[in-house]
């Protein structure tokens, strides 16, 4: 049966590391500037992997991080949860608007809060129905893209809350599905959604790997602080700056920097 969920309590990290000009690189605005190359900044230095294991996965997002917010699609995902909700449990636009707010906080994702205070809830279907989206409307190929992720040494994964059906369709309009080995969606992991920490867990347990052996990327830090728990090493893409991640950058583009760092540093 689909699994139901307590409400999710997410610790933030007590972070005290400060930060110095060796470390992080920013653009954003009121952040201090050092002249190292990596576009990036240093927050909460992990403790895991100081070259005790190899790093050998990186661990992608999909939505609003392989892609920029703007382009939209996620926009039209959320307008496709909100018309699901108001069918199937017969709710107004603004009924559903709460509602999924509610869910949102209390359990990470709308499904998450579906199955947990609702029976009898058709996850396969409603996940079909909230992706069955013309992506070429809304993202195309991302040449630059492409040739970041050829230029990071690691075996490449994505791990979304979506399908993996869904998720190899993003990849194939993006141009870049072969440069990932593997997908895990949401039915991969039992419906155990970010930022529930199993789900990471059995994703580990997918791929054969340790904590330390992976970075994560990520546009939630809500999402990568379970990652951090685990031992790997977290990059935030897109968001303002938050104290439990190690590196925040402003565009993916970035990561590949964040990573040649990071292995540098490892060895």
């Amino acid at each position: 049966p689909p699994p139901r969920l307590p409400p999710l309590f997410v610790a933030k990290g007590n972070c005290e590391a400060g930060l110095s000009s060796h470390h992080h690189i920013s653009t954003f605005p009121g952040v201090e500037q050092a002249d190292a190359p990596v576009a990036c900044w240093l927050l909460a230095p992990s403790v895991y992997n100081a070259g005790i294991m190899p790093y050998k996965f990186i661990i992608f997002d999909l939505d609003d991080t392989l892609y920029p917010r703007d382009d939209g699609l996620m926009g039209e995902v959320g307008r496709r949860i909100q018309a699901w909700l108001c069918e199937y449990l017969d709710l107004s636009w603004e009924e559903a608007v709460v509602l999924r707010r509610k869910y949102y906080h209390q359990y990470g994702t709308t499904l998450g809060g579906l199955l947990a205070e609702h029976e009898g809830i058709d996850a396969h279907g409603y996940l079909v129905y909230v992706h069955d989206i013309p992506l070429e409307e809304y993202i195309g190929p991302k040449p630059a893209l492409r040739a970041m992720l050829e230029s990071i040494p690691l075996r490449r994964v994505i791990y979304t809350n979506a399908t993996a059906e869904y998720a190899w369709r993003v990849l194939g309009v993006l141009g870049v599905a072969g440069h990932f080995e593997d997908v895990v969606g949401i039915e991969d992991v039992g419906l155990l959604n970010k930022p529930y920490q199993e789900a990471y867990e059995r994703v580990l347990v997918r791929l054969d790997a340790w904590g330390p052996e992976c970075i994560m990327v990520e546009d939630s830090a809500r999402n990568l602080n379970p990652a951090k728990a685990l031992g790997m090493t977290t990059v935030l893409v897109d968001s303002a700056p938050d104290w439990s991640v190690d590196y925040v950058v402003e565009d993916v583009l970035q990561v590949s920097q964040v990573v040649s760092k990071v292995l540098k540093d490892a060895d």
